[in-house]
């Protein structure tokens, strides 16, 4: 399998200079979403002083003509800086900083929807939304051959390594380490990992719960961080939602939801009623769960390998081939969440949280989402 250069550089070398004082001065890593719509971007600011909140870090700009979001002729594009993490690579004082990206006219660029997510999520804050979502992904070398995967055949059929322990079983163990404790260090809201069904698809992890915008913002500085540290051993983590044709399961981002309605004793109530809005609303809900519409998504919603077919809306108790899955505890408690199971792995995690709100508790219908 291959591994980048980089990976083979020493790590014992680079430390000697990250151990380095560094003064009063803050080093800054400001990241967006580039125009593919799941892609991340990254570069560093010096700072004179910590931040204490994120209304203390200026503005940026960038080349957007570079990032597929702006042409040459007119290409500066400017970071809004909207959410900020302790840095788990330079470690403290310096941060990780999620920005927002305008254009040059102030309007969101068309993959920034952090915007409109922000406005329906103010004006549900009353209802106290939360959400929790499973982010599947794939390691792959650089070559994009799948990490531990002979390289001229297959592992094994689907079945020993869902939740593995042992060399034959879990593949990148290493990975999921670094990425769960720096996630921790960084104040990500990461609340557990598992291997998945197919060999080397890590259910990896888990973030939540997290109240209304926090999720999008939480779920995006995760993945950010995921890329880094695969950057350093050298390996590649794929967001594609069916990495690998054939009889082998694909990976997705499971979204859990739920109000303070539902938390309550009685809860189900609502829980039902959000299922029912949902029904009829599959079309709207698909186009949002994948950046490009729907089209990834249809490679990975066949109606097998534990998924609903992408043209049906279904919902039932503990059932893991529905489009929605209502947990066996949650119907015995009769209060809880419920599991959307339709995004998928590269989705927009702000883009998935709206369009739950909007068809939930806005009670928006029809296929297109209200202006507000």
């Amino acid at each position: 399998m291959a591994t980048s250069a980089s990976a083979q550089l020493s790590k014992v070398v680079k430390r000697q200079y990250l151990e380095l004082p560094q003064g009063d001065k803050v080093q800054a890593m400001y990241i967006w979403i580039d125009g593919t719509g799941d892609g991340l971007r990254c570069k560093t600011r010096t700072l004179d002083s910590e931040p204490k909140s994120v209304e203390e870090l200026p503005e940026w700009n960038f080349d957007g003509s570079s990032t597929y979001q702006s042409e040459g002729s007119n290409s500066d594009m400017y970071l809004i800086p909207s959410a900020m993490f302790r840095d788990p690579f330079r470690k403290d004082p310096n941060k990780l900083v999620l920005c927002e990206v305008v254009k040059y006219n102030r309007r969101p660029a068309e993959t920034n929807h952090r915007v409109t997510c922000r406005k329906v999520m103010q004006m549900v804050e009353g209802q106290n939304p939360w959400f929790g979502m499973e982010q599947e992904y794939t390691i792959l070398g650089t070559d994009g051959h799948p990490f531990g995967w002979p390289s001229n055949g297959f592992p094994g059929p689907q079945g020993p390594y869902y939740c593995g322990v042992g060399a034959d079983k879990a593949y990148g163990r290493d990975v999921v380490e670094a990425h769960y404790r720096a996630c921790l260090y960084a104040g990500v809201k990461i609340c557990g990992t598992n291997a998945e069904v197919m060999p080397n698809k890590w259910n990896t992890f888990q973030v939540g719960p997290c109240e209304g915008i926090d999720m999008g913002d939480h779920l995006w500085v995760a993945r950010f961080i995921l890329h880094r540290v695969c950057e350093d051993f050298g390996v590649v983590a794929s967001f594609d939602p069916k990495p690998i044709p054939g009889n082998w399961n694909g990976a997705g981002c499971h979204t859990n939801f739920s109000t303070k309605e539902m938390r309550e004793e009685g809860g189900l109530k609502y829980i039902e009623e959000c299922i029912e809005k949902l029904s009829k609303r599959h079309n709207y809900h698909i186009r949002a769960y994948d950046p490009k519409g729907g089209l990834d998504n249809a490679r990975r919603l066949t109606g097998r390998h534990e998924t609903s077919s992408i043209h049906e809306f279904s919902a039932g108790v503990a059932n893991r081939g529905a489009s929605i899955r209502i947990p066996r505890s949650v119907g015995q408690e009769k209060k809880g969440y419920f599991e959307d199971r339709r995004p998928s792995a590269n989705c927009d995690p702000y883009a998935v949280t709206e369009a739950l709100i909007r068809t939930c508790l806005l009670d928006e219908e029809g296929d297109e989402p209200v202006d507000y």
